[in-house]
């Protein structure tokens, strides 16, 4: 296991399955604010979905097709970034996030995210890496763009979240344009293989 610090206070975990009832607890505290636009809030609604959830992730990892990390901000598990998809034969992955509303406004998710984006460029050597949001998910939007993420389009009404059609923007940076400090621990790549 591996804690790798954020700054201020926070670091990157990974969450795995025997973390389900902070993970449960967390998204209590964040269901409203994050239910906005991630499907997690309404996945996670007990222990034993929790569970699932996380057993899904650790399945992923095992298979080298995907993960999540957890954020925590003094000590109390706060968000989380993921791979939603990590393919290593073709080179392409996507990122993810999410984030409860007090730990909201810090530069979390772009630190943690930041950490993701150097790993699977540098050790992985993943060609391009997504981002994809609700047009409606200003925040999310806002940390690709931090992240120096170009927006290649938009996938108009393509998703559906509580019932709405939604468009769904697309953005993604390769590896030749990513400018990220090479990481310093490979620590990340835990349950993913070499």
């Amino acid at each position: 296991m591996f804690a790798m610090s954020l700054g201020d206070g926070a670091e990157l975990r990974p969450l795995e399955p025997w973390r389900a009832e902070e993970l449960l607890s967390h998204m209590e505290r964040g269901r409203e604010f994050v239910g906005q636009h991630i499907k997690l809030a309404d996945a996670v609604t007990d222990v034993d979905s929790a569970r699932r959830w996380l057993q899904s992730y650790a399945d992923k990892a095992a298979a080298d097709a995907g993960g999540v990390y957890g954020i925590w901000l003094d000590g109390l598990l706060v968000g989380g970034v993921l791979f939603r998809v990590f393919d290593a034969v073709t080179g392409n992955c996507e990122i993810g996030c999410w984030l409860e509303p007090a730990a909201a406004g810090r530069g979390l998710v772009t630190r943690a995210a930041r950490v993701l984006i150097d790993w699977a460029l540098h050790e992985r050597g993943m060609h391009r890496v997504e981002w994809r949001a609700s047009s409606a998910n200003t925040p999310s939007i806002n940390v690709a763009k931090r992240l120096g993420m170009s927006r290649d389009g938009v996938l108009r009404e393509s998703g559906v979240h509580r019932g709405v059609r939604q468009d769904i923007e697309i953005w993604s940076v390769l590896a030749s344009e990513w400018d990220g400090p090479s990481p310093t621990r490979a620590d990340l790549g835990a349950g993913h293989g070499r």
